[in-house]
């Protein structure tokens, strides 16, 4: 019956890149290794375009950097360093792995989408948790950075796992937190301004 549904392939791809971008916005590298691992074990299909990621050098590379990332985080100083950089090499990574599933759409087209649907998603991601971060520093002294970091990286397992196995769930789910992150950034800068507006006037 699903095989009736015009252009559900696109479909399925669009939710398995929307979950990849979305785990590459917790972590850069961990969706990676997943996509990396999966792929040269031949869990998943790889196009040929982006045959790379399926290789032992970029499995080896991806997995040594993910450790690497997981381990800074806990680390104070190194954790806001490494969030200077993280939306940048979030918006490269999901667009890298969400146009690994449109490869037969032809070069422009294909990197657009990627661009906008997977680097979007992934900057968005990313860019909350780093204001996360900013503010349980803030609030905690650092003390509490570890917990995010553990959401994080939980958070981009789980998103990398669902996104391979179950990527309607995947993309609901990433589309879900990027409405939540939007609301809730709007909601802290609404509250900034009011506090710089009261600060201002006293």
């Amino acid at each position: 019956m699903l095989d009736n549904v015009p252009y559900l392939p696109y479909i399925v791809s669009t939710f398995i890149g929307i979950g990849l971008a979305a785990a590459s916005g917790f972590r850069v590298f961990l969706p990676m290794f997943a996509v990396s691992l999966a792929s040269y074990l031949h869990w998943i299909p790889m196009n040929e375009s982006f045959e790379w990621l399926a290789g032992l050098p970029t499995l080896i590379t991806t997995g040594i950097a993910t450790a690497v990332e997981i381990l800074a985080y806990y680390i104070p100083f190194i954790d806001h360093l490494l969030d200077t950089i993280s939306v940048p090499m979030a918006t490269v990574a999901g667009s890298v792995l969400f146009a690994s599933q449109f490869a037969d759409l032809g070069t422009f087209p294909q990197w657009a989408l990627a661009l906008i649907a997977g680097g979007g998603t992934a900057a968005t991601i990313s860019s909350g948790f780093a204001g996360i971060r900013a503010v349980s520093t803030a609030t905690t002294g650092g003390l509490g950075n570890s917990v995010v970091g553990t959401t994080e990286t939980a958070g981009a397992g789980i998103m990398s796992v669902l996104a391979m196995t179950t990527p309607i769930i995947a993309g609901i789910f990433a589309l879900v937190l990027v409405i939540l992150v939007i609301l809730v950034g709007q909601k802290a800068l609404r509250k900034f301004k009011r506090n710089k507006d009261v600060i201002d006037h006293t």
